[in-house]
């Protein structure tokens, strides 16, 4: 986690001084904190910032001021449910403040503080225990994750070394954890498929990536322990395969996902993370490329971003698309590049939809294009337009991988249908573009994010 002494609450992504802000929930969460901290009235304050978020497409934001909402009238219970509430807030209030889209799904301060809240909540109602993805992923499709068959005799051994093992890391020393990690992964890489979304793929890119993290930053315990219970949970994935199911559990792929985006979406990736980050792609979740490699570098470009953002708040000029106020030169080089984006999609798609084929190499082209435009929306903060581009990203992805072409009979019509639904949401997607660069808060492009979800999480054949 990153910090200064000079900051009121800690944070852990770096400020973002060109994103967009959504000033009207800054303004009604400044109101909310004041209010409770009077013990006064919050509801309408935060009703204001929940309808703010909402409308800008910050979503995991939305959701985390929904649980505040729920919670707040219970900080009159006692002072310690008080403090929890009042730090819940002056926290998501700072993060909001930052205008970094990645920060608020994945910060796991922000998650421990939501967690809080579902906690008091708990207490008073029955409501489902929160899991990390519950903020990370909100919204978003989740492309299911195959179980490749295996000879009975052979997955019977493997599993039997891996239980061995586990048992092992979870009960032995510390200093045998390395051996049993090597052991573990030798395991996974046996299981491993050659679908790209092979379960096993994605289980071994996050473990790997959370051990890979610990080790960078002195053996963080968070980390090992977040890869155990990972390691932990995949031996109950190795029962559903001996029963032969086709699929991991959704939860668990979901669970699985959200911790591997986690440190690459605050912190960003290096070069040596390019596996990792491949396996996010096809997963619909993009990253940046972050070349700030020791702690002093870091803080020189937090000091400069935050010297970024005054100058900017102060002397740049802004537009505001509906509730989000955005810096005019980021504005424009957004819709430069997304002018180019836009363009690929929709020719991708048009000519799906005609000739009733994909090209793999075209579908890859078409899904990059899509994670170049979701990357940029979400850096300018345009909530919605990021997460149709990722979503519309993934289901090119799931093209390219699968080989949705055509053929002949009502499974061709089916394959047809499928190329037309990209279409159509890239075609949402520029009319989205155009009221952006009218002035106007682009639509949710709700309808095209469902249909593409339809699609993306339909389970494709398997042959076993």
């Amino acid at each position: 986690m990153t910090s200064r002494p000079d900051l009121p609450v800690p944070f852990e992504a770096l400020p973002n001084p060109r994103g967009g802000s959504v000033r009207l929930a800054e303004m009604a969460l400044t109101d909310a904190l004041h209010a409770f901290q009077r013990q006064g009235e919050t509801g309408a304050a935060l009703k204001r910032a929940i309808a703010a978020l909402h409308s800008a497409g910050w979503l995991p934001a939305q959701r985390f001021a929904e649980a505040l909402a729920l919670v707040a009238p219970l900080g009159e219970e006692s002072g310690g449910s008080h403090a929890r509430i009042a730090e819940a807030l002056a926290v998501f209030r700072a993060a909001v403040e930052r205008h970094n889209l990645r920060e608020l799904s994945c910060s796991t301060v922000l998650f421990d503080h939501y967690r809080g809240l579902h906690a008091l909540l708990a207490a008073h109602t029955r409501v489902a225990p929160v899991s990390y993805d519950d903020l990370a992923l909100v919204g978003r499709a989740i492309a299911p994750a195959t179980l490749r068959g295996f000879a009975p005799e052979r997955l019977a051994h493997v599993r039997a070394h891996y239980e061995e093992t586990l048992l092992e890391l979870l009960r032995g020393p510390v200093e045998a954890s390395a051996d049993a990690f090597a052991r573990l992964d030798a395991c996974l890489d046996e299981l491993r498929g050659s679908d790209p979304y092979d379960f096993w793929r994605l289980a071994s890119s996050a473990v790997r990536a959370l051990r890979e993290r610990a080790e960078r930053n002195g053996a963080e315990l968070d980390h090992i322990a977040d890869a155990k219970r990972l390691y932990a949970r995949f031996n109950l994935v190795l029962a559903d395969q001996a029963h032969a199911l086709s699929y991991a559990p959704r939860s668990l792929v979901r669970a699985t996902l959200a911790l591997l985006w986690r440190d690459f979406a605050l912190y960003g990736a290096a070069p040596e993370d390019t596996e990792h980050v491949d396996v996010l792609r096809d997963y619909g979740l993009t990253v940046a490329w972050h070349v700030a490699a020791t702690q002093a570098s870091e803080a020189a470009w937090e000091e400069g971003a935050a010297q970024a953002g005054e100058e900017a708040s102060r002397e740049a000029a802004t537009r505001d698309l509906g509730v989000l106020r955005v810096n005019s030169a980021a504005y424009e080089d957004f819709l430069q590049s997304a002018e180019t984006s836009i363009d690929a999609l929709v020719e991708r798609g048009a000519q799906a939809s005609e000739t009733g084929t994909v090209d793999e190499a075209a579908a890859l082209s078409a899904a990059d294009a899509s994670h170049r435009l979701g990357t940029a929306a979400c850096a300018l903060g345009l909530g919605h337009v990021a997460l149709l581009a990722d979503t519309l990203g993934l289901a090119w992805r799931r093209v390219a991988h699968h080989g949705e072409t055509h053929a002949d009979g009502a499974e061709g019509a089916t394959r047809g249908l499928d190329a037309m639904v990209p279409e159509r949401a890239a075609q949402m997607l520029r009319s989205m573009l155009h009221q952006a660069a009218a002035g106007i808060a682009p639509s949710e492009g709700r309808g095209s994010i469902v249909a593409l979800t339809a699609m993306i999480e339909r389970p494709m054949p398997i042959t076993r």
